[in-house]
């Protein structure tokens, strides 16, 4: 499983690259083989403003829905529109272009709150 060390994650299994002062989310490798075969990608409106913890998103699988929940608060500034005809994108390279919506956070001390490669890789099952 790749878990790039360079990001941020949340115990829903969404990961956060920091860019400046903006967050560019999407879900990990592991959530994307859980989900096999992605059909369906529902993403937040830009300008929408969200709380942590928020359920801003759906992506949905021949296996089964899941929700996407807001990583930070803040506002979510841009969405990747190409998921919404190529949700495969997700699958193929879930750290690249499958990325699902960019956020500028309310407070940027919340990344701190995020988790690190290690302590999320605690979090899923050994393979």
């Amino acid at each position: 499983m790749n878990l790039p060390q360079d990001l941020k994650y949340t115990e829903t299994h969404e990961w956060v690259r920091v860019e400046d002062n903006l967050l560019r989310v999407g879900i990990t490798d592991f959530a994307q083989s859980q989900l096999a075969d992605l059909t369906f990608v529902d993403l937040p409106s830009v300008d929408t403003e969200v709380e942590a913890g928020d359920e801003i998103a759906v992506i949905e699988s021949v296996k089964a829905a899941s929700d996407i929940y807001a990583p930070v608060s803040g506002t979510i500034i841009e969405v990747n529109e190409a998921l919404l005809a190529a949700p495969e994108a997700i699958n193929n390279d879930p750290f690249g272009e499958g990325w699902l919506f960019v956020i500028k956070p309310a407070d940027s001390a919340d990344v701190g709150n995020l988790l690190t490669p290690s302590a999320y890789q605690e979090l899923i099952p050994a393979e």
